[in-house]
């Protein structure tokens, strides 16, 4: 069974205004359904409004006039509802603003809306500050105890004093804690990026950079840079720059083998007087050998995996050198060396020919470089070091540049985003010759600004000899 609620009488019918029989339906007027009037509401309110006391005759309040405006032209607010007579919700009387304790007495009322300043008895005056030297504390203030610990504190001080020592590797995260051995922090246990995902070095005439890049989960890149003197004391700067195939197993180990072994090769070569040409092919002889020797193992692990020497760690390796006048370059992949000259108005080349799928069917005649390039097969690599290599072919060149400029060795995951020697020197700061490392910095965040699809790794050798006349950028000895 369901209630009904009795209509109210009315005094007038919402039609005609006329007044109605009581206990009509409608209208004898104009017939309007009465029974469609609305209930009054039900609801009622059951909480005691408390009404301030009215001023006193003769003391209205005097509202003081706003001194300035905001954007939408509305007078700042200039009163507080404590400088006004009154009482609160509880019938309490509001603290007046000349009552004493009107900041922390029981009745004191807190601003609702901003506060100006201006005057000594503003509310400049009563704005608390977090003071060091408040007595009362956050106890008294009634303020929540910061979360943070406080720096005073003996437990504070003894972590400050098991802070790592100068030198010490330092958390990225935090800052303050020491790395231990796993990679992690001991303080805060974020997990530190690994020392290759990002390599920088510098000399005094050659610096390199390495990233990661954005795809990939690791870098299969790595490089060396360094200098020695020849036999008559003249200094021979070295860079060998190495990009793991990822198609074969270990190739962050492949790259890094073959780039220090042709490092310290050169290193052991040059000051014996080896000609720098005949040095690079050595060279790049230990590397394939480094590399090599990765996949051998125990003839007991291969009975697992019978084809294991097909997918053997493999890399490709480019490499320069500037020793008595001359331009050395070394390589085997993809992996370029690019010439970009001093005076911009001057040709810039490209130095290297790629061991790939592409090179052979430009060489061959078959494409012209956009259609071989722009073919999916275009990267796949035709010579690399490895133990499944088909046949181990270094190329070696020399050149003798006639005026300076700047050598740019550097692998695919950098040159895909500046492929012509004329997109690599536009890449190039122009200041490069002067700042090298900042100059490799740019060009991995040009790699990266591109997509950094590969792992990026360049290195810069500022060449310098006296201008000796007209001709070409480079000529091969």
């Amino acid at each position: 069974m369901s209630q009904s609620h009795q209509q109210p009488a009315l005094s007038k019918c919402p039609g005609c205004e006329e007044p109605p029989v009581a206990g009509d339906l409608f209208c004898g007027a104009c017939g309007y359904d009465l029974s469609a009037v609305p209930a009054r509401p039900d609801d009622r309110p059951t909480m005691a409004i408390t009404v301030p006391p009215a001023a006193p005759a003769g003391e209205a309040v005097r509202w003081p006039t706003a001194e300035e405006t905001d954007s939408s032209d509305v007078p700042a607010p200039v009163v507080r509802p404590a400088d006004v007579p009154g009482t609160d919700s509880g019938g309490r009387p509001l603290t007046g603003p000349d009552t004493p304790d009107a900041e922390s007495g029981p009745g004191a009322a807190s601003p609702s809306g901003p506060v100006r300043t201006g005057g000594p008895d503003s509310a400049a005056a009563r704005v608390r500050r977090d003071d060091r030297a408040d007595p009362g504390g956050a106890e008294a203030s009634g303020d929540f105890a910061l979360a943070a610990p406080d720096p005073r504190a003996p437990e504070h001080a003894a972590a400050l004093a098991a802070a790592p020592a100068p030198g010490a590797k330092v958390c990225v995260a935090c800052r303050s804690g020491r790395v231990d051995a796993d990679g992690y922090c001991e303080n805060c246990g974020h997990a530190q990026p690994r020392e290759r995902d990002h390599m920088e070095q510098e000399l005094d005439a050659v610096a390199a950079v390495s990233d990661r890049g954005l795809r990939h989960h690791r870098n299969e890149d790595s490089f060396a840079v360094s200098s020695t003197a020849l036999p008559d004391g003249s200094p021979a700067v070295v860079a060998i720059v190495c990009d793991g195939v990822s198609s074969a197993s270990r190739p962050d180990e492949a790259s890094a083998a073959a780039a220090s072994a042709a490092n310290e090769t050169l290193l052991e070569s040059l000051p014996r007087g080896t000609h720098p040409q005949q040095a690079m092919h050595e060279a790049i002889v230990a590397a394939s050998e480094a590399v090599n020797a990765l996949a051998r193992e125990p003839a007991g692990a291969r009975e697992h995996d019978a084809h294991r020497h097909q997918n053997a760690p493999a890399c490709t390796l480019v490499g320069a050198i500037m020793a008595g006048g001359l331009l050395i370059v070394g390589w085997v992949g993809d992996s370029r060396v690019y010439w970009v000259p001093e005076d911009r108005t001057q040709p810039t080349a490209r130095l290297t020919e790629d061991d790939s799928w592409a090179a052979q069917m430009v060489a061959a005649g078959l494409m012209n470089e956009a259609e071989a390039y722009a073919d999916e097969r275009a990267h796949a690599i035709t010579g690399w070091l490895g133990a499944d290599a088909y046949e181990l072919e270094p190329h070696t060149a020399a050149f003798k540049p006639d005026r300076p400029g700047l050598v740019v060795v550097c692998t695919d995951g950098l040159w895909n985003y500046a492929e012509s020697a004329e997109e690599m020197a536009a890449a190039v700061p122009a200041d490069a010759r002067e700042q090298p490392l900042h100059a490799a910095r740019a060009l991995v965040g040009h790699a990266l600004d591109g997509g950094g699809h590969d792992n990026v790794t360049v290195a810069l050798l500022p060449f310098a000899v006296r201008p000796q006349g007209a001709g070409s950028a480079c000529d091969t000895v």
